[in-house]
């Protein structure tokens, strides 16, 4: 059986996409409380590879997707072409050092799941990247094409979604946490509460630097993280005149820059799903650098209202959708 679907096309929703949203909203969390305490999350190699079964589907693909892409192979013990994909799957897991999973799916065991996919033949190859399923191919396949589909995988799972992987550390133990990191040197009390009384006078631009020298030694600091966020958004729109902003938006729906600039109004007026949608709907009507530019400001908004916030889960969702 030749290979098909080599692509990175045709996302499709699973049931639960609302539950992975979610979970993406506590993982992102996590990170940053345990960069904050300066734990690394570290896993084990062998926790790279892993048995999934229906009854862990949500908790071992749609929830750790929200984390790092999952690769899933579906096999069987009877299948010999699996048994000659299967390994070298399981041999890139580790090579690529924790910027996949991989799911293994016996699908014998599993016949609801080998349903909902759609699989009509095995070896059959998917990932899920922040709750969205995406086909990438079917029958035997060669490695240099595996590592390419692999490549495209982490690339959109890191510019589109943000999932930059899990940290491997060889002596953590599988299925557990290596030891925390030190604590990174810094007088960040100091410093964070220079940025406030600098946001507090209007400086916006001490604002900005002290959150950035922050973050140059803690990059994790979900305090430095949202602070810069919001004097950036502030910093951005000073200056601005809303009415001339909101009519060249209104006049050019396609103008990335003037939809942007608009967006950064919306947010500052408190109108968050105004920003949101006002972006979602540009990302459909550009390409190309435009699009992408849309793209990256919707994601530094979500940065001000918090991963945490229901608006920003479901425009998340609605992003997704948009892009593929």
């Amino acid at each position: 059986m030749q290979p098909r679907n080599m692509s990175m096309s045709g996302v499709v929703d699973l049931a639960a996409v609302k539950a992975a949203q979610e979970a993406k909203a506590k993982a992102e969390q996590a990170r940053a409380e345990a960069a904050r305490k300066g734990g690394g999350g570290a896993v084990s190699p062998a926790d790279l590879v892993i048995d999934v079964d229906e009854a862990g589907f949500e908790q071992d693909v749609l929830q750790r997707s929200a984390e790092v892409p999952v690769v899933i192979d579906f096999w069987a013990e009877w299948c010999e072409p699996c048994k000659q994909l299967s390994p070298v799957l399981e041999r890139l897991a580790v090579e690529y050092n924790g910027r996949f999973v991989l799911a293994k799916i016996d699908v014998d065991a599993n016949q609801m799941l080998m349903q909902q996919f759609g699989i009509q033949g095995i070896p059959a190859v998917f990932a899920v990247v922040a709750g969205q399923a995406l086909p990438l191919f079917q029958g035997a396949a060669g490695e240099a094409q595996i590592r390419q589909t692999l490549d495209q995988l982490v690339t959109v799972a890191e510019q589109r979604f943000g999932l930059t992987g899990l940290t491997v550390d060889p002596e953590a133990e599988p299925g557990g946490q290596a030891a925390p990191a030190q604590v990174p040197a810094g007088p960040y009390d100091a410093l964070l509460n220079a940025a406030a009384q600098a946001l507090d006078a209007g400086d916006l631009g001490g604002a900005v630097q002290a959150y950035r020298n922050v973050l140059a030694d803690d990059p994790g600091n979900p305090e430095a993280k949202l602070g810069l966020a919001q004097a950036e958004l502030l910093q951005r729109v000073q200056g601005l005149d809303p009415q001339r902003v909101r009519k060249e938006a209104a006049e050019k729906p396609a103008d990335a820059q003037a939809q942007i600039a608009a967006a950064d109004l919306d947010l500052v007026g408190g109108h968050v799903e105004d920003a949101f949608g006002r972006l979602i709907d540009t990302v459909r009507r550009t390409a190309g650098e435009d699009r992408d530019a849309v793209r990256l400001r919707l994601l530094e908004l979500f940065e001000v209202v918090g991963a945490d916030d229901p608006r920003v889960t479901a425009a998340r969702r609605a992003l997704a959708r948009a892009l593929f």
